[in-house]
């Protein structure tokens, strides 16, 4: 009966993920794509303004990826968040550190 239940539970979990959501990332993917390039690729928009889009891009894309590709959005992945916060937060740290370190 437990082996019953369980490959009715994956059978209800992949009805539920199915290719639409999967389409539905790819398609959101490109779009932040596509609004990244066309803000380089324009050429009139102000520098600062396009760097603001670009990482603005990056993080929305990473997050699209995170959750929809690698299924960071599932349970039992606390320690892979937490490996990527805690890099994430000593990458910015090194980042500042070393702009204090050159502009001091």
């Amino acid at each position: 009966m437990s082996s019953n239940q369980s490959t009715h539970e994956e059978t209800r979990r992949h009805r539920e993920e199915g290719p639409k959501k999967h389409i539905v990332a790819f398609v959101l993917s490109l779009v932040l794509t596509l609004i990244a390039f066309a803000a380089v690729a324009s050429g009139e928009i102000n520098t600062t303004f396009t760097y603001v889009i670009l990482v603005g891009m990056a993080i929305v894309q990473v997050f699209v990826q995170l959750s929809f590709w690698m299924h960071m959005k599932d349970r039992g992945h606390l320690f892979p968040i937490l490996g990527i916060v805690f890099g994430a937060v000593v990458v910015f740290t090194m980042v500042i550190m070393a702009e204090y370190w050159v502009w001091w």
